[in-house]
Order: C-alpha cells, then structure tokens, then sequence
C-alpha cells in the first residue's frame, strides 16, 4: 500500500504579520522582537511611547472642577 501524496493543506508555511512601525510581513513563530520585525522597529516603538506619541483622547470628568 502507498502513502497518498501530500496536498497543499498539509504543507503549512508559518503565518506573516505586518510589522506594527514599518508593516514589513514578518513570521510570528520564534521571532524574539514579536510583533515588530526587528530590534530597531521595537526601540523606535519604545520611543514613540516614552516621547508620549500614543496618547487616547479623554474628557474631562464631570468632578474635574471640584479638584481646582
């Protein structure tokens, strides 16, 4: 008896991410700077967070007045 022929199903390539700084697809599986693609993307994330980049729009709270 002989073995049936591999299908494209079963052949699985690892699954590609955009880099979250320069969308460059890069594999999630045993990458250490996940989910960025490189140590470079990561550190100028990092600064992007301690320049305060990101920030969330908020409102005042209705108390905000009672605290001046």
């Amino acid at each position: 008896m002989s073995k049936p022929a591999p299908t494209a199903q079963a052949v699985s390539h690892p699954k590609s991410y955009p880099c979250p700084q320069c969308q460059k697809l890069t594999v999630w599986q045993d990458n250490p700077y996940k989910p960025f693609c490189s140590d470079r993307c990561k550190l100028i994330d990092l600064g992007a967070w301690a320049n305060e980049d990101y920030k969330l729009p908020a409102q005042d709270s209705p108390f905000s007045q009672d605290l001046e």
